[in-house]
């Protein structure tokens, strides 16, 4: 996410939750926020649609009630409505990531990013979930895992400004420093 779009998404991110916590509970927000974000980066029709400037502000209304109306709630719906008019609807996906970051934090959990070099197991990350419970202190642990074959072996992990990194690759480089070679 860029500066801008940042600064854009910031003010936006927090009158959603405002709304949304009058509306109903942390838990159905979360629901929704997650319903927005695997829905745009499931479909790149549906981003590229509510970025066009193009396609008027009642044809993105309409794409929105008819991905959008059954799967999150109404104040959800309207909140988009609301971006709609006010030609901000082409920084959902900035909204709806900053959003669903500080619902997080609201409901105490905290967000690891793992990047691994195959897929990991549902035990492999039960075992995650608990040790990076210890060590951050976290009620709860949220795993994004995404598989990136270039790390040869292992795994990094970010939690906040954590980042703790096992992977092969990381090894080699710390080995090759270590004898003063050039970075590989």
């Amino acid at each position: 996410m860029n500066s801008k779009s940042n600064k854009i998404a910031k003010p936006y991110a927090d009158a959603f939750l405002e709304i949304t916590k009058d509306a109903g509970s942390l838990d159905a927000t979360i629901h929704d926020l997650n319903c927005i974000s695997t829905a745009l980066s499931e479909s790149q029709d549906l981003e590229k649609a509510i970025q066009n400037p193009l396609i008027s502000v009642a044809a993105k209304k309409d794409i929105i009630k008819s991905v959008f109306s059954g799967n999150v709630g109404s104040s959800t719906v309207k909140f988009m409505m609301v971006l709609c008019d006010r030609g901000r609807i082409e920084y959902l996906d900035s909204i709806s990531r900053l959003a669903l970051e500080l619902a997080y934090k609201q409901a105490s959990i905290e967000v690891a990013y793992v990047t691994s070099s195959t897929e990991m197991s549902s035990s492999q990350q039960e075992a995650l979930v608990e040790k990076l419970k210890k060590m951050t202190g976290a009620g709860q642990i949220k795993l994004e895992v995404t598989v990136n074959d270039e790390l040869i072996g292992g795994f990094t992990v970010q939690v906040g400004s954590q980042i703790v990194d096992t992977s092969i690759q990381n090894q080699l480089k710390q080995l090759s420093a270590h004898l003063g070679a050039s970075s590989i």
